[in-house]
């Protein structure tokens, strides 16, 4: 696929390189105009679960994210002059008059209930609220009036109880701030809404997308009571893609008529920005986790929104104009380096995360869809003189010895259930899971929310199919209890994630686990127990996984398993084949001595192996006698496709047999092996590999870790 002058060979370091990126990544969808301008259609058939209207509208309104804000800075810019008319950004100028026109053959439509054209209402609201020069006063009286009546569309509509609250938000906050609505009459509304968006607020700045289901609920529900519509999960909408981004937002818009509100709002966001840049890595990688990840670089909109609400302050050595301005551009950065394929060969955004993957996507995605990544560039609103543009760019925090919480590289994140890794003697950066879960039928829930970790370096996979090569179980525990025809994966956590501090000998100070529980089988009494361990000083590029799998009753059911790592690029760096796989059923240990530098896959008893251009991804057994199994390593090559940064991939997992389950149940203890970049010295990987943990069980069942 080819690359995108003006954006992949971007530089990002001054607003000038931001502005030609945002020109670049408009220019391709002049050609996909409608005549009136209203509607955009990239010509790639693919379909969403709403009307193509509704779809093309997405295609004009997401990139005014950036049309919006370049037309502000013009004005601003011309100070009181007649500014130039600029023939690129007029196109969305010109559309909206017919969009919102009953009578034209491109009105948009009337917005109904659950409605597409809701989510698009807010970047048409912050058109008008950043450039009411351009999309509001030169309008005709009738097309005011039709703006008005079609925005009005969303009160007394019924939608989702999540991140489309903010939506009617900020299409009423239009209508009080630009076009004339009553305001007593209409903040009503916005009121109301927000009263429904408190409620997802957790703690630290963090809210979950939508009514954090009840812990207490579980018991009685299991996923069949009055809470079954309810699931956990903070993810990028918790932050960049949608609420924490509209919180700034509404801070900077409304501030006038809510500053009680929006000062709560500026405390959470300033909270939200002690633990989220822990999610980017040192290069602005960030953790692919959760849905929507087809909108790329809007990961980084939560430090574009922070700058642009003028929020940076320089006392703080995570919120300072330097910091942000750091955290925002490496971002950028990252992708314009990665997006060789990110494009069609037009030059406009695909569906997929840095390759175009149908498998990732959900039925939500139009062609027109990835255009949610332009809210990252709305610093561009911001004046060359600005302080963020002229601050110094700071370097990540990790890599700034004052920075709190410490160097340690390892961020516990409660309200996300979540444990970010980054230790600063591996090389690998990644997060481990355990709570979060999506209940409504999205595509490869499971992968998205409920695997036990996810990397920046070696995403994750989702399924193609059924069979354990076609699911792609990285990073999690597969379970079949009929010989192998069919596995489930963990999807719906059971009561509170815990987080006992675990002891390692000769370890300074407790490790952070997390613990939670899960029903493999809702017809069956089978709950698994799930401990995670970050890497720690001793043993800096592994992480700890124990499970637990009791029966309330007897079983006399055969249990199978295969507990994976991570998922690594599988071809050979001189011929481009895919590597192949030695195996050793009767070893215990891999034979470094013997493995040559060109690809290395392979088997033992009690672990896996695979080192490649992507780095080195590995699991050993850490019960290979006394769990009552059969055992045995194994690599496995998932579906093409499956992985979303990769097209090609390998996954080290183990094997366990056995026959019955039986009163005492089986416990599956793995440790997990992954250094990310090209490694060209065996030895060190052979050193880092033998610096791996011990787990002991006494009598009594207790772990001795060391």
């Amino acid at each position: 696929m080819p690359s995108l002058p003006g954006f992949s060979d971007n530089g990002f370091s001054s607003r000038t390189d931001a502005v030609a990126a945002s020109r670049a990544l408009l220019s391709p969808l002049v050609p996909c105009f409608s005549s009136g301008k209203a509607r955009v259609k990239i010509p790639v058939t693919s379909g969403a679960h709403f009307d193509d209207t509704a779809a093309e509208l997405e295609g004009y309104a997401r990139p005014l994210w950036v049309v919006a804000t370049l037309l502000a800075a013009q004005q601003r810019d011309a100070k009181g002059h007649e500014t130039t008319s600029d023939s690129l950004l007029n196109h969305w100028v010109k559309g909206l008059e017919h969009g919102v026109d009953p009578s034209h053959q491109e009105y948009w439509g009337a917005i109904g209930d659950w409605d597409q054209r809701m989510v698009e209402a807010e970047v048409i609201s912050f058109a008008l609220l950043s450039a009411p020069d351009y999309f509001y006063k030169p309008l005709p009286e009738i097309a005011k009036s039709n703006l008005k009546a079609w925005l009005e569309g969303l009160n007394g509509k019924v939608m989702p109880e999540n991140n489309w609250r903010w939506f009617r938000v900020f299409s009423n906050l239009a209508l009080i701030k630009v076009c004339g609505a009553d305001e007593n009459e209409y903040f009503s509304l916005i009121d109301k809404d927000l009263d429904t968006l408190d409620t997802f607020y957790i703690s630290q700045g963090w809210s979950s997308d939508g009514f954090w289901r009840p812990a207490r609920a579980d018991a009685e529900s299991e996923g069949k009571g009055e809470d079954a519509a309810r699931g956990r999960h903070a993810d990028y909408y918790s932050g960049s893609f949608a609420i924490q981004f509209s919180q700034i937002m509404y801070a900077k818009f409304a501030a006038d008529i809510d500053s009680t509100r929006c000062e709560i709002f500026k405390e959470r966001a300033g909270q939200f920005i002690r633990s989220f840049w822990a999610y980017f890595n040192t290069d602005g990688t960030a953790i692919p986790f959760g849905r929507s990840l087809c909108y790329k670089f809007a990961m980084g909109a939560f430090y574009a929104a922070f700058s642009y609400a003028g929020l940076c302050d320089d006392s703080d050595p995570l919120a300072s104009h330097g910091s942000v301005k750091g955290m925002l551009l490496r971002h950028l950065r990252w992708w314009a380096a990665h997006s060789q394929d990110c494009f069609w060969p037009d030059g406009t955004l695909n569906i997929g995360y840095l390759y175009p993957n149908m498998y990732m996507s959900e039925n939500y995605n139009s062609p027109q869809s990835p255009y949610w990544a332009l809210k990252s560039l709305i610093v561009i609103a911001l004046a060359e003189d600005d302080a963020f543009w002229t601050a110094k760019e700071l370097p990540h925090p990790l890599q700034v010895a004052s920075t709190e919480p410490g160097k340690s590289g390892i961020q516990v994140v409660k309200p996300a259930r979540q444990i970010v890794c980054n230790h600063t003697s591996g090389n690998h950066h990644f997060l481990l899971s355990s709570g979060q879960f999506c209940v409504w039928p999205m595509k490869a829930t499971q992968a998205k929310y409920a695997k036990f970790a996810y990397s920046s370096a070696f995403g994750f996979s989702v399924p193609t199919g059924p069979l354990l090569a076609q699911i792609a179980p990285d990073s999690t525990l597969a379970l079949s209890r009929d010989g192998g025809e069919t596995w489930t994966t963990r999807w719906i956590s059971i009561g509170e994630t815990e987080f006992p501090a675990v002891q390692v000998q000769g370890h300074k100070t407790g490790v952070t686990a997390m613990v939670s529980r899960w029903k493999p089988w809702s017809s069956a009494n089978i709950t698994v127990e799930s401990t995670i361990i970050p890497p720690c000083d001793k043993w800096p590029d592994w992480h700890l996984r124990i499970h637990r799998i009791r029966s309330e009753t007897p079983s006399t059911i055969p249990l199978t398993a295969a507990e994976s790592g991570f998922a690594i690029f599988a071809p050979r760096k001189t011929d481009n084949r895919v590597i192949q796989t030695t195996k050793l059923p009767g070893s215990w240990h891999v034979p470094f001595e013997n493995l040559g530098g060109n690809g290395v896959a392979i088997e033992t008893a009690h672990a896996a192996l695979i080192v490649s251009e992507a780095g080195a991804s590995g699991i050993i057994n850490l019960r290979p006698t006394d769990n009552g199994a059969s055992t045995r390593g194994d690599v496995m090559r998932p579906d093409p496709n499956t992985n979303i940064m990769t097209t090609k991939t390998m996954i080290p997992n183990i094997r366990h047999e056995r026959q019955s389950l039986g009163p005492a149940g089986l416990t599956i203890a793995s440790a997990i092996f992954a250094v990310a970049g090209k490694q060209d010295d065996m030895d060190d990987i052979e050193a880092r590999w033998l610096r791996k943990p011990v787990l002991l069980f006494s009598k009594e069942g207790t772990m001795v870790i060391s």
